[in-house]
């Protein structure tokens, strides 16, 4: 499909560079040119065969180099000969100035995106309008806006436009209106009986219990300070979902019943730290034996079993160390398209240069503070989850007051507690104090052998569930990724009563209390 918005100087700019000096090839951080960064077939010829002959080892480009490349070639050849080839190259290599190869290539690119989008049929012209020949002021008021732009906010302001679109004439259209509440509950009714309202299994005990499993369309957050045990705890759950075996010391590889599709989304880790933190958690190896590959007695065989496991789960990490709110939202919604990912683990909540930049592109002359990103961020989380009908969790750090706090609660979260107003279940994770030990020491001598929890998790808020105000003590193994719930106390160090609920995720969802399945 043709596009009136071509730069011809700019390809002709960024080709005869390359054309001129292939290693620019080379610098994929800086330059990312494909074939699609042309609208002429016979451009696209052109840089294909310039690409592949480097790629090839060829050190030195030339017209003859191309011209045998293209020989075994016979439908480029003659698009390439039709075009005169031999004396546009001949052009390109005089006029292409290395200097301003920098401009020119992202010239290339801001066209080559405006293209696309106009080739769906979008109407770009607010932007950027080519066919402007009389408003001289317009047009240069819009190149420098194109000058002064990247790729991200130009992509940015078209995606907003077009959600600006979408929620005037589409999810504030008002059809549907008021309707009497009695309408369709005997409906309810029965989908409860069929479907309770239960999500799939999260790893621990008792957790499930509280939060009635990982729920479609809920936003959970799990905030602790550094080095406790969020992004592991995050990583146990992602497995646990995806993956239908873990490794149990007293039975073996034992089957949890889940294998749903899942991404993880990394925004400080890169991929190969989330790898070993899930083969550590599913081989239940310790993370530095694999780091290191010292190995004891049949280690390495769980690891590689592990490995397999995660290998034929629908289980899927992305990185994302610098990103924006519509970053967040495009990286889930391409994988609720491309993998049918309905449960996803962010990160966690912090902010970026690029958020930073968006906010501050939207606010105008507003300053905001860390705590007003970090609250839209977390805005933007839960709305996701409402659109599209997914579950998500993500993590926060801790502000300092979280050492000499009585109440763990969401007063310690790092930048804005007002972000735990917009989750549907909040808990902190905090190391096992001394003073903690003292208040609990009759628990642990009567019940637990001396066995000693390291980790305290506080349940602060749980939407329409049962506990809350609560104490999960915890014995946790952050070699492995896991944390496990011994007992439960309210904030007084009380103990209190609690039942471990097993959820099963089979062809049907089924709720198991006590061996009994419920459905």
């Amino acid at each position: 499909m043709s596009s009136k918005f071509v730069d011809t100087t700019a390809i002709m700019q960024v080709i005869g560079c390359v054309y001129n000096d292939p290693s620019i090839l080379d610098c994929d951080q800086d330059y990312s040119i494909t074939e699609e960064d042309f609208q002429e077939e016979f451009q696209k010829i052109i840089f294909g065969s310039i690409y592949k002959l480097h790629e090839l080892g060829a050190k030195k480009i030339t017209i003859e180099t191309i011209n045998d490349f293209l020989e075994s070639r016979p439908k480029s050849k003659g698009v390439y000969e039709a075009h005169k080839g031999n004396e546009y190259l001949t052009k390109l290599s005089g006029f292409a100035t290395a200097a301003t190869f920098n401009y020119y290539y992202k010239r290339m690119k801001k066209m080559a995106l405006l293209r696309a989008y106009d080739n769906m049929g979008l109407d770009m012209s607010f932007l950027y309008d080519v066919d402007n020949i009389l408003d001289s002021k317009k047009k240069q008021a819009q190149e420098e806006w194109l000058d002064n732009s990247d790729l991200q906010k130009i992509a940015d302001i078209i995606d907003e436009k077009i959600s600006n679109i979408r929620l005037e004439y589409v999810e504030n259209n008002g059809e549907e209106g008021a309707t009497l509440a009695g309408d369709g509950l005997l409906e309810l009714i029965e989908e409860f009986e069929k479907n309770p309202d239960i999500g799939v299994p999260l790893y621990g005990h008792f957790i499930n219990t509280i939060t009635r499993g990982a729920r479609l369309g809920k936003f959970y957050l799990r905030s602790a300070p550094t080095g406790v045990g969020k992004t592991r705890s995050m990583v146990a759950d992602a497995c646990y979902i995806a993956c239908h075996k873990i490794y149990d010391e007293q039975f073996g590889w034992i089957s949890n019943g889940s294998k749903e599709p899942t991404l993880f989304i990394a925004t400080e880790q890169e991929k190969k730290e989330i790898q070993s933190l899930m083969l550590a958690f599913l081989s239940n190896v310790d993370e530095e034996h694999i780091l290191q590959a010292k190995y004891v007695g049949d280690e390495k065989e769980r690891v590689l079993a592990a490995a397999t496991i995660i290998k034929d789960s629908p289980l899927y990490i992305e990185e994302l160390q610098e990103f924006n709110l519509q970053d967040v939202e495009n990286t889930i919604k391409k994988a609720i398209r491309e993998h049918d990912i309905k449960y996803v683990f962010h990160d966690y909540i912090h902010t970026s240069l690029k958020i930073l930049e968006e906010i501050s592109r939207r606010a105008g002359k507003i300053t905001l503070r860390e705590d007003n990103v970090l609250f839209m961020l977390s805005v933007k989380l839960k709305d996701i989850c409402n659109k599209y009908g997914i579950f998500l969790m993500s993590a926060t750090q801790l502000n300092g007051d979280y050492q000499d706090a009585k109440t763990p609660d969401q007063n310690l979260l790092r930048g804005a507690k007002a972000i735990a107003d917009k989750i549907d279940y909040g808990s902190i994770l905090l190391p096992v104090k001394d003073t903690d030990l003292e208040s609990l020491s009759n628990i642990i001598s009567s019940r637990f052998a001396g066995q000693m929890p390291t980790i305290k998790m506080s349940v602060y808020k749980n939407r329409r569930g049962r506990y809350k105000d609560i104490l999960l003590w915890c014995k946790a193994d952050l070699g492995t990724c896991r944390i496990q719930p011994m007992f439960m106390t309210n904030f007084r160090y009380e103990l209190q009563s609690i039942e471990d609920i097993k959820v099963l995720v089979k062809e049907e969802s089924a709720f198991e209390e006590e061996g009994e399945i419920i459905k």
